[in-house]
């Protein structure tokens, strides 16, 4: 079993940057794929980035692709999420979440462990 804590989030101006962690307790965190979700309010919680095992392989969901970069320490047990040119529609409350059969996917049933969130802000 893995703790998945998030940090990082904030207030920011649309056009800023800011970085998002997710620190994970428990054992054996390089076996889990690790995946961002967020969830804005009166919607449903969507994909937004996941990475393998290994840090090797990542993929995005259309919205962020090119301005996001997820990435991972499997030394300190920490995985991240880079949000650049941020604009008011990525304000929601970001959760990392971690899969222990190292699927790399966007469905978010898979992944059985999930973090509180932390809230990210972008005004105009």
């Amino acid at each position: 079993q893995v703790q998945l804590v998030e940090s990082g989030g904030g207030l920011v101006q649309a056009g800023g940057s800011l970085r998002v962690s997710c620190a994970a307790s428990g054992r054996a965190f390089s076996s889990y794929a690790m995946g961002w979700f967020r969830q804005a309010p009166g919607k449903e919680r969507e994909f937004v980035a996941a990475i393998s095992r290994n840090g090797g392989t990542t993929f995005y969901a259309d919205l962020v692709k090119g301005r996001f970069t997820i990435s991972r320490d499997n030394a300190k047990n920490m995985a991240y999420l880079q949000m650049n040119s941020l604009n008011p529609e990525d304000t929601a409350v970001y959760h990392c979440a971690a899969d222990p059969l190292g699927r790399l996917s966007r469905n978010r049933t898979f992944y059985a462990y999930w973090g509180q969130g932390t809230q990210v802000t972008v005004s105009s």
